[in-house]
């Protein structure tokens, strides 16, 4: 640990690694960079956005075996939207990473870079890369720029810098290919990871979370849209990419000041069973619905997805189509896929068969995501089932994601929203005959044919005797309950 005077307001600035470059002093926020025996200024860090995240600068866990604490920050933002990677010291002085997007971890340490790897502009989402001795599939590509950083980091920042990284996955194990130096990258390996799996300590609480996300020291803590002047409902710091559901502005609300992005035109709102803002018990925790997105295929058949949020863990997806309810959340561990083209994957020695291929078109959007959203939006969507499981790739130019869904039964979603709930039952279908009905006309029918060359009174006493049967059986069958 070596401990230094800040250039600039004289307190304290501590580096606790040795792999440190620089520190941003907390209380002038100077850039303190260690240069031999001396130290030198090179000018203020931006402040971080205080968004959702639970993870902070003092946040001790493990990984790998390995005790780590976290000693700084850079929150990094690029076309569709901003997430955080945190600087790990280990007890054992090495290094590592910890990257936290829309409540998904994963955990990355440096590897030596073994064979040839790929050129960062020839990287394509969704397809097969070899890296160190493993098959990995593409999963994103972006250029972001540093914003904002507090703490410890291993190099220099400042305004301006660029990061150029690409990210793969195999299941749970992922790599990020860093470009950022040149075109020689730096590879980091590590798998995707859970709060609980790194048995997280001094997080902090929904209430500390409440209280800071979303403002720069206070100056943002409401949020009218400049286009129009509609409120809109939202977390500040949970998301930065806003649509006003009056006009349908594009906003981003990642700085003091929100700012439009792109203008809209006034819209038709749109009716949805569960509106923005609706608040839902869900296994004892508060959720919030805080997006709403209408999307349709190119048949031209419509859903509504609903985007929750809660403080504990990571956003999901409540999905509303003509054949009832489903839940979806994005995956961090993948499948096992040979290619775009494949007709079957295979997660947890299950294999889902593919069932459908279509372009999907964003026809209505309100509110906020974690990711930058406008009407006319389009993703490539590859659903593959297995029983009631549906896993779901959606594909762009710039990154490859999957989701699982299940289906979630329609009164379930009603106890859920309670009076925020404003939808009806799916029109039930006819009940299919049972088998002892089925067996009843049988009979009947059967004791029928003799009567058409020999009528006689009889046949008063059979169907007497048969509807006393087929009637109680009929009144007394279980009512259909729907799609499960």
């Amino acid at each position: 640990m070596q401990i230094v005077s800040c250039p600039s307001c004289g307190a304290e600035v501590t580096f606790r690694s040795h792999a440190s470059v620089v520190a941003v002093c907390e209380f002038c926020r100077a850039t303190v960079m260690k240069d031999a025996d001396a130290v030198k200024n090179l000018g203020k860090m931006s402040s971080v956005l205080e968004d959702f995240t639970p993870i902070q600068i003092g946040t001790a866990g493990v990984a790998g075996g390995r005790n780590f604490t976290v000693v700084g920050r850079i929150q990094l933002r690029y076309s569709a939207g901003m997430w955080n990677e945190w600087f790990l010291l280990f007890d054992d002085a090495g290094t590592g990473w910890l990257g936290d997007s829309s409540g998904l971890y994963t955990i990355t340490t440096e590897a030596k870079v073994d064979g040839d790897l790929p050129a960062f502009d020839m990287i394509v989402p969704g397809r097969l890369y070899p890296i160190a001795g493993q098959r990995y599939t593409a999963s994103e590509k972006r250029v972001a720029e540093c914003v904002g950083g507090a703490g410890e980091l291993p190099f220099k920042v400042g305004e301006g810098w660029q990061a150029r990284v690409a990210d793969f996955r195999a299941g749970a194990s992922f790599v990020t290919l860093d470009y950022s130096d040149g075109d020689t990258p730096a590879l980091y390996h590590g798998a995707s990871v859970t709060l609980e799996e790194m048995r997280c300590q001094l997080l902090r609480d929904e209430e500390q979370i409440k209280a800071s996300a979303g403002k720069y020291r206070g100056k943002l803590d409401a949020l009218d849209c400049p286009s129009c002047g509609s409120a809109i409902k939202y977390l500040p710091g949970v998301t930065t990419a806003l649509v006003c559901p009056a006009c349908a502005a594009q906003l981003d609300a990642a700085g003091p000041q929100a700012q439009i992005l792109a203008k809209g035109e006034a819209v038709s709102r749109v009716r949805t069973t569960i509106p923005l803002g609706a608040s839902a018990k869900i296994n004892g925790i508060d959720h919030q619905v805080i997006g709403v997105m209408v999307r349709m295929d190119d048949e031209g058949t419509e859903w509504t997805e609903y985007l929750l949020y809660n403080t504990k863990s990571a956003f999901f997806w409540l999905v509303e189509t003509d054949d009832g309810w489903s839940r979806a959340d994005v995956m961090s561990t993948w499948p096992s896929w040979e290619s775009t083209g494949s007709e079957h994957v295979e997660l947890d020695h299950v294999t889902y068969d593919k069932t459908y291929d279509y372009l999907a078109t964003v026809r209505f959007a309100a509110g906020a995501f974690n990711w930058r959203v406008a009407v006319g939006d389009e993703v490539t969507v590859l659903e593959f089932e297995h029983g009631q499981t549906t896993l779901a790739a959606e594909l762009t130019d710039h990154e490859l994601t999957w989701s699982r869904s299940t289906p979630v039964a329609f009164d379930q979603v009603k106890t859920w929203f309670l009076s925020d709930f404003q939808g009806a039952a799916p029109a039930k279908a006819a009940a299919p005959a049972s088998i002892a009905q089925k067996f009843l006309w049988w009979i009947l029918g059967l004791n029928a044919i003799p009567l058409v060359f020999n009528f006689s009174g009889t046949i008063f006493y059979v169907v007497l005797a048969l509807l006393a049967i087929y009637l109680p059986a009929k009144l007394f069958a279980p009512a259909d309950k729907g799609k499960q």
